[in-house]
């Protein structure tokens, strides 16, 4: 039997003894302490929705709770600089003795033992951070002193009148709009200083002095533009409406920064002023241009259960002739499947744009195109062309007139006919919308009259067709977030019968653009087997609301009503109503919408629900 000396028997003790003690140690310090230390915050509320919110972004306690936890030093250092930035919000809104105290575990941040409760804390429950404000009295503005030599009509430039709230954010923005009145009264130089604030605490009030060098009333000096290299200057000079001389205005600067930007030609427009005076004691004036890519190839598709799915392309010359010109080739297959459909339609087409067409305001359209529709309502075969001219009158109106020739054969219940018709549309639109896909705010009206008349060969008589389209969106003060829009549209034909009218020219609803729910141009008279017949007349109305979730998701609700009436709009047909919900995911270039949609009072043929999957809003 091996034997062990009795000291070595006493040293295993021991040391069992004191690995023992610092396991019990390690679980006791681990029950009563964490690092980083888990906390909660109670905020108090002040009474004032607007202050509450700003405490409540500023506060780090919160915004980097979870993001970034802390152990105690650095818990209560981010209490002491929340008490930095709580001071700051209550003096931008006037609360200039508001003072804050912020409590942890229920001891202040100058306990010496605070640091110690928060060492050795559990870290269930987390420990509680309460943060309270006492507001004290409301400051308002007593006196506005303006310091320097400055018009007389100076002071209301400020936008900040005696007796106001002494809110931080008003007095620093009332300097901002004055340096900003001043420049736009030719003031080009002058200098607004940080404004002074004296608190006479006794009355609650505050006395604020700006200090002001206006210097003389400046004029534009030589006005240029840099930057071109395959555009026609005379292009860029005849959507410049500023010269030599002129008072110096920033607001008439960037509105012709942005009439060069909306020419369709430079990727980017910005505005240099010159840094001196000339030797005329004149001001610069520089326009820094980029061209975008002359040439642009895009892939277009879309889906419908009606219609089928689509596939396009297209590719465009941006500057074809050096004016801003556009020469536009597009080619697409259409009608690939579909309930609505009998085959596999196309439509080619060449465009070409012509700005300033005699008139700066004036552009000339030219577009030739072939297409094939395949159609339940009929089939259609049609080379199509099209002169217009469209002028702007103001930045919301626009008006148009033209020429529009066309050869097709269309066969419709087995019955076949060719038609040489010219139509003269002429329309007036105005758009004060702020988006083309994605529309939170503003109205279109479009009211438009067209009439058409037979070419040798063809067997109709002349007709007129008038229509009033409008679309209006709501914002509900939320920054296109939610979002109401309406639309309507209404028609008639005029001079001609139902059945004496190309069927490609009759009013038919359903489909996305009328009422969803209903296969395309499935609501109006039917002929005995149940295909459209079409009308003389079109009454349509939407209601949609989109609500925005998250940062790129959205969802929507709407409800489609229409109506296709046989002779006048007076003589109503039957109204269809559908509604649905859709979903919208919002990207750069606008928003990938989905609709799924019911037929709420159901006809024949008519469907039992569609989907359609495309770019951009429905309307």
């Amino acid at each position: 039997m091996k034997t062990m000396p009795i000291f070595q028997v006493e040293r295993i003790g021991w040391r069992r003894h004191l690995g023992m003690c610092l396991a019990l140690m390690m679980m006791v310090a681990a029950a009563h302490a964490a690092d980083p230390q888990p906390y909660t915050v109670a905020i108090a509320k002040t009474g004032d929705a607007e202050l509450d919110q700003m405490l409540k972004e500023s506060c780090t306690l919160i915004s980097l709770n979870e993001a970034a936890p802390v152990g105690p030093f650095a818990l209560v250092a981010r209490a002491r600089a929340d008490v930095e930035r709580f001071t700051i919000a209550l003096q931008s809104l006037g609360y200039y003795q508001g003072k804050v105290q912020i409590r942890i575990a229920n001891r202040p941040l100058d306990d010496r033992g605070l640091y110690d409760t928060i060492e050795y804390s559990p870290a269930q429950p987390p420990i509680p951070v309460q943060i309270n404000f006492d507001l004290g009295a409301l400051y308002h503005v007593r006196t506005l002193i303006l310091d320097g030599e400055v018009p007389a009509e100076a002071r209301q430039w400020l936008e900040l009148k005696a007796k106001a709230p002494a809110r931080a954010a008003d007095i620093q923005q009332a300097r901002e709009k004055l340096l900003l009145a001043l420049q736009e009264h030719g003031y080009a130089l002058a200098k607004v200083d940080e404004p002074i604030a004296k608190l006479l605490p006794e009355t609650h009030e505050l006395d604020v002095t700006y200090h002001v060098v206006t210097g003389k009333p400046i004029t534009l000096g030589q006005v240029s533009v840099k930057g071109l290299q395959k555009v026609d200057p005379g292009f860029v000079g005849r959507h410049l409406q500023i010269a030599k001389g002129e008072p110096f205005k920033p607001s008439s600067i960037e509105k012709n920064r942005q009439e060069l930007q909306n020419t369709g030609v430079f990727s980017s427009v910005r505005t240099r002023l010159g840094k001196n005076l000339d030797a005329q004691q004149q001001l610069p004036v520089t326009f820094m241009v980029s061209e975008r890519l002359r040439h642009t190839t895009q892939l277009g598709a879309a889906y419908s259960t009606d219609l089928g799915a689509s596939l396009s392309s297209y590719w465009q010359h941006h500057n074809l002739l050096g004016g801003g010109e556009q020469l536009t080739l597009t080619a697409g297959v259409t009608q690939i499947g579909g309930n609505s459909t009998t085959g596999i339609g196309y439509n080619v087409a060449v465009n070409f744009m012509k700005p300033d067409f005699l008139h700066a305001d004036q552009t000339l359209h030219t577009n030739l195109a072939a297409i094939r529709q395949s159609l339940v309502t009929y089939d259609q075969d049609a080379l199509l062309g099209e002169v217009l001219l469209t002028r702007k009158f103001s930045p919301f109106w626009t008006g148009s007139i033209g020429l529009g020739p066309e050869q097709s054969r269309i066969t419709q219940q087995n019955e076949t006919h060719d038609y040489t018709l010219l139509s003269i549309p002429a329309s007036l639109k105005y758009d004060s919308t702020n988006s083309l896909l994605d529309p939170t705010k503003g109205s279109i009206i479009t009211p438009s009259i067209t009439p058409v008349g037979a070419l040798t060969g063809s067997e109709i008589r002349g007709f007129v067709v008038i229509q009033l389209s409008a679309s209006t969106y709501f914002d509900w003060h939320t920054e296109g977030r939610s979002v109401l829009a309406l639309r309507g549209l209404l028609g008639s034909i005029e001079g001609a019968g139902r059945f004496d009218l190309p069927p490609d020219k009759r009013f038919y609803a359903g489909g996305s653009n009328t009422v969803r729910g209903y296969r395309y141009q499935s609501i109006g008279p039917q002929f005995a087997d149940g295909d459209p017949q079409g009308g003389k007349a079109i009454a349509t109305a939407t209601v949609e609301y989109r609500q925005r979730i998250l940062e790129n998701y959205g969802i929507v609700a709407f409800t489609d009503a229409g109506q296709v009436s046989p002779d006048t709009l007076l003589a109503s047909g039957d109204w269809r109503i559908g509604a649905g919900i859709g979903a919208r995911y919002y990207t750069g270039f606008g928003p990938l919408r989905l609709d799924f949609a019911l037929p709420v009072n159901q006809q024949s043929n008519s469907g039992s629900f569609e989907i359609y999957i495309g770019l951009g809003q429905a309307f």
